[in-house]
């Protein structure tokens, strides 16, 4: 107890209001910067190094031990928690932003979905923080029907992967950590801080609070699965008041949410129910998560205990289905049905059962039939922000391809490249139904990033055209905006491709060669193809009109709207002119754009201040017999840039003579060759090649910062960051 006493004091006097905090994200390294020289006829810095072979340590928790790749980190103990402080290691693992503002809010009284991963203990390919080369990685990607993501893993701390946090963010996902105590270990845990007066219970609550702020997630899961003292059981609703409280202060639209194990005994006994031995807990914070036993009796008795709060009762189901319950796997809508029957809240644990006990060949089908089973009982939201940009992209691939030109093959797995998802299954067919549009996600080919969506239909003779509801959004529409679409036919199909948009308040909007109506004006507006755009605006619209590479098309249009509210985004396809019989269609698409026509015309920040730190050089073997050997080199780069404005940092090298990275097929000196994709101001690059410096010569390698809009855009080569690298072989 005394130990958590002192640890409330240090804490009072760690804890950092929030511009400190982020003064701490973006806190240079403390570790070895290679020496700096400043040419003054070179815009870029120039850090000089002596290649030794002795390594410059770095700290375990936040690299992988033998390459030095980041890592998510979790922590095992009570007091790690409370020894922990933001450093720049941690920087590695803050989310690019909060979530993306929604429709509804999370604040509304709809009943939530909230899915609960739990994987094969945890931290699997996930926890590589820069990607990784994995061949079949468990993918999520419905992300429109869920409401709260918790990941789960039985350390005491559970930081979620900063992948998932990016990848529900940009959906408008709310992202919860776990919290968690068990057994033997879990009752010492619980006496040392619930046990005693205010301040034990109140430095972890502000180590949480802290921890979820500096993040950039959303709150936490508190599951006590261990029985409690009556003086710690005690204190455990003012533990969760003070946790609750804090954490809406600090993290905007945070949630602490508890799970239905101990109750107010201290005695650890599953209610599988909300009741009166646990209402004290379900009263003292956002939410409350039952266990999965339950049949509908238990619904139906807590009715009248919810109250006016049935949305935040998340009742639990296993899809592994273990022990007495409703519905598990394949059966799952068994048990959403009965919870949607009495206005429950759904909490959804471990759907990665499709991933982890059926064939990962069959993975991407089995997650859509397991979805699809839910899709009634699961409601939408709509994200309402713009600029609304994606290329369909997964987070993971088969090879790399930008803006349709392939930039290196092999396996890859990156959940923060996870771009915007798709509404699957929900599409608007007419005439007798025998026409029909399937839509899927496709690894075979990419526009931007790994993957495509694929659109296969058919239009019967009686219509002249199907259409699928890609996004439900409700933004309201600024003045003028620009879309555009990047799609390819495949086969001998000759059928019309066209966006169409929905507006809440003025009726339907056909862009694409279809005039605009405003029911509010009974006027028609026809949406003008940019065919020759101002020079502002020429980064964006650079393609539009063209047949590109790899036959894929890009078309853009502007639309000028006054009052409208936008809503839903569909593609149509029409008939080819004079065709009377059925027509069978492919379609991919590559990229979908909706921008604010002002932000093209807002500067962009540059990068800035580009260092190198944290270097560590590797022998490399030669890979021909009687070849000069050459060097590994890994360093961390980290640079000056405003997150809010950007969608990722691509990180490129030059090298000054020969050498590769894995992966990145064969380079010409001088030539940029994509390292990787980085979603805070720093990188680790792991294990470049670089060929050993000639005697009496420096050897250079150049690395250069690329910044993605968020409008979708490429940057000029000339307005990227940069830094060299100048090596000589040490004489000794």
């Amino acid at each position: 107890m005394e130990a958590a006493g002192k640890a409330a004091r240090r804490q009072e006097r760690r804890l950092q209001a929030p511009a400190t905090l982020e003064k701490q994200r973006d806190r240079r390294p403390r570790g070895r910067l290679a020496r700096r020289r400043i040419e003054e006829d070179q815009e870029e810095a120039v850090f000089r190094e002596v290649v030794s072979f002795t390594p410059d340590p770095l700290p375990v928790r936040y690299y992988e031990k033998d390459t030095t790749r980041p890592i998510s980190f979790y922590l095992s103990s009570l007091e790690e928690l409370l020894a922990w402080t933001p450093d720049a290691e941690d920087g590695f693992n803050v989310a690019l932003g909060p979530p993306e503002c929604r429709q509804p809010p999370l604040s509304s009284r709809r009943p939530r979905t909230l899915m609960c991963h739990d994987m094969m203990g945890g931290y699997l390919d996930d926890k590589f923080i820069q990607g990784s080369a994995t061949q079949t990685p468990y993918s999520f990607y419905h992300w429109q029907y869920i409401d709260i993501f918790v990941y789960f893993s039985h350390h005491t701390v559970t930081i979620p992967p900063v992948g998932w946090t990016n990848a529900a963010h940009r959906h408008g996902v709310c992202v919860l950590g776990t919290f968690i105590t068990e057994w033997k270990d879990g009752e010492r845990l619980c006496e040392a801080f619930l046990a005693g007066d205010e301040r034990s219970y109140r430095a972890v609550a502000d180590q949480l609070v802290l921890i979820a702020q500096f993040f950039r997630f959303d709150g936490w899961l508190i599951n006590i699965e261990n029985s409690l003292s009556l003086a710690a059981v005690g204190n455990v609703p003012h533990f969760l008041r003070y946790l609750t409280s804090q954490l809406h202060q600090q993290v905007p639209g945070g949630l602490v949410l508890w799970y239905d194990s101990v109750v107010s005994s201290g005695q650890l006994k599953w209610q599988d129910e909300l009741n009166e031995q646990n209402r004290v807990f379900f009263d003292s914070c956002d939410g409350f998560f039952t266990n999965y036993n339950w049949r509908e009796e238990h619904l139906e008795r807590m009715l009248g205990q919810a109250g006016e709060r049935l949305a935040d009762v998340y009742v639990g189901v296993d899809v592994f289905a273990r022990g007495n319950v409703v519905g598990g796997r394949f059966d799952t809508n068994k048990s959403l049905e009965l919870i949607r029957k009495h206005g429950f809240s759904a909490a959804l644990f471990a759907p990665g059962w499709v991933y982890e006990c059926l064939e990962k060949g069959d993975f991407f089908q089995n997650q859509d039939k397991f979805w699809s089973l839910l899709e009634r009982y699961l409601p939408t939201h709509s994200i309402c922000s713009l600029p609304f940009v994606t290329s369909f992209c997964l987070g993971m691939g088969t090879r790399r391809v930008c803006y349709g030109q392939e930039e290196a093959v092999g396996p890859w797995y990156h959940p923060s490249a996870q771009e915007i998802q798709p509404l699957f299954g929900e599409h608007r067919l007419e005439g007798n139904g025998r026409g029909w549009v399937k839509t899927h996600c496709c690894l075979e080919d990419a526009w931007n990033g790994g993957s495509s969506l694929l659109i296969r239909g058919l239009i019967p003779p009686e219509v002249g055209t199907v259409a699928v509801r890609l996004f439900s959004l409700q933004v309201p529409v600024p003045p003028k905006i620009f879309l555009s679409l990047v799609y390819k036919l495949e086969g001998p199909s000759a059928v019309g491709v066209a966006l169409e948009l929905t507006t809440g308040d003025a009726g339907s909007c056909h862009v694409g060669g279809i005039s605009v109506l405003s029911a509010e004006t009974s006027s028609r507006h026809s949406p003008r193809p940019l065919r020759v755009p101002p020079t502002k605006l020429a980064k964006w619209v650079g393609r539009c009109g063209q047949q590109l590479s790899g036959g894929w098309v890009q078309r853009c249009y502007e639309v000028n709207l006054r009052g409208c509210l936008l809503q839903d985004l569909f593609v149509n396809f029409s008939r080819p002119p004079g065709s009377q019989k059925e027509e069978n269609f492919i379609c991919r698409l590559g990229e979908l754009q909706v921008v604010d026509a002002n932000s093209l015309l807002t500067p962009l920040p540059q990068v800035q201040a580009v260092t190198v730190s944290h270097v560590r050089w590797q022998p490399a073997a030669s890979e021909q017999e009687g070849g000069p050997a050459g060097l590994r080199l890994s360093c961390t780069l980290h640079w000056a840039y405003v997150l809010p404005r950007v969608r990722c940092f691509r990180i490129h090298c030059c090298r000054g003579s020969e050498g590769g990275s894995p992966g990145s097929g064969p380079s010409e000196p001088g030539m940029p060759r994509l390292l990787g994709l980085a979603f805070v101001n720093q990188y680790r690059i792991v294990d470049l090649a670089v060929a050993v410096a000639e005697p009496g010569r420096d050897g250079r390698v150049e690395f250069l910062v690329e910044p993605v809009p968020k409008e979708g855009f490429l940057v000029p080569r000339a307005e990227w960051g940069r830094a060299a690298m100048l090596y000589s072989m040490s004489h000794t």
